[in-house]
């Protein structure tokens, strides 16, 4: 199979002749900077750095065409931009200064090239008049989408590999913490409901002007775009079921259901942590791939009950674990961890192999080698061989 008939395939639930490897491809499945670094040169590639978003201080590598191509990924990605003139002013701002996104949120810098989520323009609002009065993003500006239809184009005349869109919207929960820092939105969920959901609509309404504009320029040759809202920890949710169905899933089905009135294309939904109790709604309002499967997290380990009780309904992205087996694991042990991975989600297709999120920066590339040659050694059907 060519890697886009083999993606098709996938997730389509048909098994095709290997698991699909999606890695390199957007925010929540390529890796940092200095792995992909590392990776580079002990592959002996000679290939210049690129950041997905054109964006540095997100971190994120946007690979060359060599090493995803060394890496047996199935998937490419066309991605949005920020303005020009954002992009140009970041550029040119002093060193170690706070990013400003379009929005008015930004990252200030830890140390020396690391950055965190700092600037929350909205953190003191608690009132409709507000979020009415704030200067909100041009969604229209053409720079953010002027070169998709181009890409996509290309990929699809191409015909090699299947296409991901990945515009960067950041939807509503999770840019609601970076309007207003973490802990004062979910207070303001608390205490100010009215106003949460008010800032939760705005931020909605906003990301469908992009994802609109997005859509009209490629919508027609993707086979796959991604959305998310990280809503797990480590133990649990962030939020009860109760209040994910009062103030989010309604916001959450309105937008799957406005991609897919615009696209063929599958919903792909990046969401972290332990999210198993809400699978079920994940299903009910047309979510059709999920990521990154967070092995660690919970219930999100237990992939046999996962794959009995949800394996018809949704498609697998991810469950390489990034927070034991990737960093600290010897490459046989991620050679292992992947064929069991794939031996248990693999069947009947509906499972792509990424790792748990974006490979972070303790993790060697010997291992990141790894991960995807156990794929070509253990990946083709039938499994378990």
């Amino acid at each position: 199979m060519t890697p886009r008939e083999r993606v098709l395939a996938a997730i389509n639930h048909e098994e095709p002749d290997r698991v699909p490897i999606c890695i390199g491809v957007s925010n929540a499945t390529s890796m940092k900077m200095k792995p992909y670094r590392a990776l580079k040169a002990l592959l002996g590639i000679e290939a210049p750095d690129a950041y997905v978003y054109d964006w540095p201080e997100l971190g994120t590598a946007l690979p060359d065409e060599a090493t995803m191509r060394r890496l047996h990924s199935d998937v490419r990605g066309v991605l949005d931009l920020e303005p020009e003139h954002i992009r140009a002013r970041n550029k040119a701002r002093p060193p170690h200064t706070p990013y400003i996104d379009s929005w008015g949120s930004g990252q200030v810098e830890l140390t020396e090239d690391v950055w965190f989520p700092g600037v929350h323009p909205l953190a003191d609002a608690t009132t409709i008049e507000e979020i009415e009065n704030y200067p909100w993003p041009d969604m229209n500006d053409p720079t953010r989408v002027a070169h998709v239809r181009a890409q996509a184009q290309k990929l699809r005349d191409e015909g090699e590999y299947a296409i991901m869109g990945t515009p960067w919207l950041l939807f509503p929960f999770e840019r609601a913490h970076a309007m207003q820092g973490l802990d004062r939105f979910m207070m303001n969920m608390v205490h100010h409901p009215d106003f949460a959901a008010a800032l939760l609509r705005k931020i909605t309404d906003v990301c469908k002007v992009l994802m609109g504009n997005f859509l009209r320029e490629c919508g027609d040759l993707i086979d796959i775009i991604k959305i998310g809202d990280d809503l797990g920890t480590q133990s649990g949710l962030m939020i009860s079921p109760k209040m994910y169905r009062r103030f989010l899933k309604p916001l959450h089905a309105e937008f799957i259901a406005f991609i897919k009135e615009r696209t063929d294309a599958k919903v792909f939904f990046h969401t972290d942590g332990d999210v198993f109790d809400l699978i079920p709604d994940f299903i009910e309002i047309g979510v059709d791939i999920l990521n990154p499967i967070q092995t660690s997290a919970g219930r999100m380990a237990n992939l046999e009950e996962l794959k009995r009780r949800y394996g018809q309904h949704m498609v697998f992205c991810g469950a390489i674990d990034t927070h034991r087996i990737l960093p600290y694991g010897t490459p046989e042990e991620v050679r292992q961890e992947v064929r069991r991975v794939i031996n248990i989600l693999g069947p009947g297709g509906g499972y792509m192999v990424a790792s748990v999120h974006t490979i972070m920066n303790d993790v060697p590339p010997e291992n990141i080698l790894a991960m995807v040659d156990a794929v070509e050694e253990f990946g083709y059907y039938p499994l378990g061989r």
